[in-house]
């Protein structure tokens, strides 16, 4: 058979076939006195089996293992390596629909700064009434962001205190007061004698243990100026001494 022949009869590319060749998959046959291969039923055989392991989801390294006359891995070890591969991407693949599912029936659909967690998500709609304030949609996009790189735990402590704090009677007053006190100083001098009182008014908002612990707030790292840069110089001010009083809170 030429190679177009074994390509045709197995259902493979004859490109397929030169790059089983170059890995070692499959022999190189024995050429015609004009230089063509001459394909053998051993080949089409040989060629219909590494098909087969493919379509299965084995790797070409996994092929040539089960193909191997002395193979590292036998058929039925590589075989159950695969299928508890598949067990573990089922699971993945459950769970994420599962999370897309939570998203899409979230009552009034994914927020602007989604996808979220349920519990976040939750949280955003209790501060629905401050969607106005240029802070709090600063203050969401930053929830968003730790809810995204903290670990599960972390996330689960953080979302619980935050949704805890805000069910507190007077919460949301209190909330509306410092939003509206970091917002009016977006073009204020850092002297400004507003900015302790946006500190103090934001620190009461915050509830006790939120810090993790041993966080740096006058650290300089490169994320802490990345984030202080996001603000307007007197409202970065705040927000500083507002971790500060927070930090110190909870040492004492």
């Amino acid at each position: 058979m030429r190679i177009g022949e074994l390509a045709a009869a197995v259902g493979v590319t004859t490109r397929a076939v030169r790059h089983y060749h170059h890995l070692g998959l499959l022999p190189e046959p024995e050429r015609r006195a004009n230089g063509y291969r001459d394909y053998t039923l051993r080949h089409a055989v040989v060629l219909a089996r590494i098909r087969r392991l493919t379509e299965l989801g084995l790797g070409l390294a996994e092929v040539r293992d089960v193909l191997a006359d002395e193979a590292g891995k036998d058929l039925v070890e590589v075989l159950t390596e695969l299928d508890e591969d598949l067990a573990r991407q089922e699971a993945a693949i459950r769970d994420r629909r599962a999370r897309l599912r939570a998203l899409l029936e979230t009552e009034g659909g994914p927020s602007a700064e989604g996808p979220l967690s349920p519990e976040l998500a939750a949280l955003f709609r209790e501060m629905a009434q401050v969607t106005d304030s240029p802070m709090a949609a600063k203050d969401r996009e930053m929830l968003a962001l730790i809810e995204t790189t903290a670990s599960p735990k972390e996330r689960k402590r953080f979302t619980e205190l935050l949704g805890g704090a805000l069910s507190a009677p007077g919460a949301k007053e209190r909330a509306l007061r410092a939003y509206a006190l970091l917002d009016a100083l977006a073009d204020a001098n850092v002297d400004d004698p507003r900015v302790d009182e946006a500190a103090h008014a934001l620190a009461a908002c915050l509830p006790a243990g939120l810090l993790p612990e041993g966080v740096g707030i006058d650290q300089d790292s490169s994320f802490l100026r990345a984030f202080y840069a996001d603000f307007a110089p007197a409202q970065a001010e705040a927000i500083r001494r507002t971790l500060r009083i927070a930090a110190e809170g909870e040492q004492s």
